[in-house]
């Protein structure tokens, strides 16, 4: 058997085995013939391995231990997405009591190494922004679960809780439950869609000439624009102003459209919601990348804080009701935050 991801004691040696010997039995072979290796992890406790089949083909064996992690979104939603005629992966086996799925090997290319420029970052960009437009169409929304009033807030109080609080020991902003209605009633105006809730680079896989969609198993039913900003004001790239607006503006004329908007919703107030959903998103994701870090000892996550934080203040800086908001980022937030990775290690410090 060769599994070539290293030891970490005996719970973890017992875990591959029985991955091992699951894929034996599915494909026929003896434990010792079979050969997976670490194709990818992910700010879950999932995990991802190639698996090499003796006729030189391959798929992708996912291990996500029951106790941390529920399949059966995941399931779910590949099957009701490809009935739909949507890009994902074909599940060939599926044992939920003991977290593994059996999928299609799409390869590892993700838009991400894509995002170099602002030649590439424009191309895929538009050829993402039509598969949220079919995934919007097609995708069933009845059985997802609601994108509400609640799940927003525990979103959005990652922020305080995680970032400011646990990381950088700072008390919330003034007026920050008022910040807090504000981005919720914006979000919950908009017409509800299916919604996958990660829509960024890393999660759009090229295969062939097809761009296939992965990690779909958080879709909720929630806000139009969400899937676009999540692109938009992802990991990858930081867009000019006007590209922002007129990506957003090009989305909103598809939407009407197709029905999903009503005409009535005009460019500036579309522009605005769109602008309140990225900075939702944001403070979420400021909150995330600390608890990734200091809960569950992910490294990588403190050096994207500055990025996102750049996404923040394009978001709020056009709109004169976060005006106070934006300046305690400039002037409160911002200073702690540079301090803070500096202290540890994640930015340069100062020379003498």
């Amino acid at each position: 058997m060769a599994l070539d991801t290293p030891f970490y004691g005996k719970a973890e040696q017992t875990r591959r085995d029985r991955l091992a010997q699951w894929v034996a039995r599915r494909q026929g072979l003896a434990v010792e013939e079979v050969d997976l290796k670490l194709a990818a992890g992910d700010a879950s406790f999932r995990r991802y391995f190639r698996l090499a089949l003796p006729d030189g083909s391959s798929r992708i064996i996912m291990d996500a231990p029951p106790d941390r992690e529920d399949s059966q979104p995941f399931v779910t939603i590949a099957s009701q997405w490809e009935s739909a005629g949507l890009p994902v992966p074909t599940l060939h086996g599926i044992d939920l009591d003991a977290g593994f799925i059996e999928l299609d090997d799409l390869g590892d290319i993700t838009l991400e190494r894509f995002f170099t420029d602002a030649t590439t970052v424009e191309h895929y960009i538009e050829r993402a922004i039509p598969l949220v437009h079919r995934l919007q169409n097609r995708a069933p929304l009845d059985a997802l679960p609601l994108y509400d009033t609640a799940l927003l807030e525990r979103e959005l109080e990652l922020f305080p809780d995680w970032c400011l609080d646990a990381y950088l020991q700072l008390a919330p902003p003034p007026g920050w439950p008022a910040i807090k209605e504000r981005l919720i009633a914006s979000a919950l105006a908009q017409p509800r869609v299916v919604v996958h809730r990660d829509y960024d680079a890393m999660n759009l896989m090229l295969h062939g000439d097809t761009l296939y969609l992965i990690d779909f198993q958080d879709a909720v039913a929630g806000p139009l624009n969400y899937d676009l900003v999540s692109l938009l004001r992802g990991r990858y790239c930081r867009l000019e102003p006007a590209d922002f607006a007129a990506w957003v503006e090009a989305f909103r004329r598809q939407a009407v459209e197709d029905g999903r908007l009503d005409p009535d919703i005009e460019a500036r107030r579309f522009l605005r919601q769109a602008d309140e959903m990225a900075a939702q998103r944001t403070l979420k994701i400021l909150g995330i990348f600390c608890r990734l870090t200091l809960r569950d000892g992910k490294t990588g996550y403190l050096a994207r804080l500055p990025h996102f934080l750049a996404h923040l203040g394009d978001s709020l800086a056009p709109w004169p009701a976060f005006e106070a908001f934006l300046d305690w980022l400039e002037n409160t937030f911002s200073p702690r935050l540079h301090d803070q990775l500096q202290k540890d290690g994640i930015i340069p410090g100062a020379t003498a």
